[in-house]
């Protein structure tokens, strides 16, 4: 895997079809996104990352500052920036009522879990698996950046899109039928390498 790593160094997907660049989810920067766990532009520690890797694939804790008003909806989108694929690849999405949470402006570690997410987050499909799934690049890639964007939405999420429901819908197509206003957003990039 490292010599494919190192033939692949230099191709990297366009950031520009990362979910931050979508125009249905522009809106004001006026969230600040933080984990406990690393700063931003910081390294992932091995605990949030995948266990074919070495590491505990749990998800990180994430504080966020006060919502608007009225935010009713948050959406969290975590994706490599940096895989050789012609798109980032979404390794968590998830839909969270902040009204169910036991603290409105905060996630703690492990609540993006597929089996037993939080009280308050529905877990949608990514480009890997279903829950949280930690950053696993190819050896010899070089340094991969791994975004947590969050976008405090005001107004319903559909519950189906072209007839499929909500849970089922492929992440291209759920990020691209959001048509709730984008009322703040903020995103958090960790780094890691193997």
């Amino acid at each position: 895997m490292t010599l494919l790593g190192s033939l692949l160094k230099n191709r990297r997907n366009r950031e520009a079809d990362s979910a931050w660049n979508r125009p249905n989810l522009q809106g004001p920067e006026t969230l600040v996104v933080t984990s406990a766990a690393f700063e931003d532009g910081g390294l992932i520690p091995r605990e949030h990352i995948g266990k074919p890797v070495g590491g505990g694939n749990l998800s990180p804790e994430l504080t966020w500052s006060p919502l608007p008003a009225e935010a009713t909806k948050l959406l969290l989108v975590v994706e490599d920036l940096d895989v050789p694929t012609s798109k980032p690849a979404v390794h968590c999405l998830a839909l969270i009522d902040p009204s169910r949470l036991d603290n409105p402006n905060h996630l703690p570690t492990g609540a993006l879990s597929a089996r037993e997410p939080a009280e308050g987050v529905q877990i949608l499909r990514s480009t890997i698996t279903r829950g949280y799934h930690g950053p696993e690049p190819l050896k010899g890639h070089g340094p991969h950046r791994y975004t947590f964007q969050l976008f405090a939405l005001s107004g319903e999420i559909l519950s189906t899109i072209d007839g499929e429901k909500l849970g089922r819908a492929r992440p291209s197509t759920l990020l691209s039928s959001i048509t709730a206003p984008v009322v703040a957003r903020d995103r958090l990039t960790g780094i890691h390498e193997r």
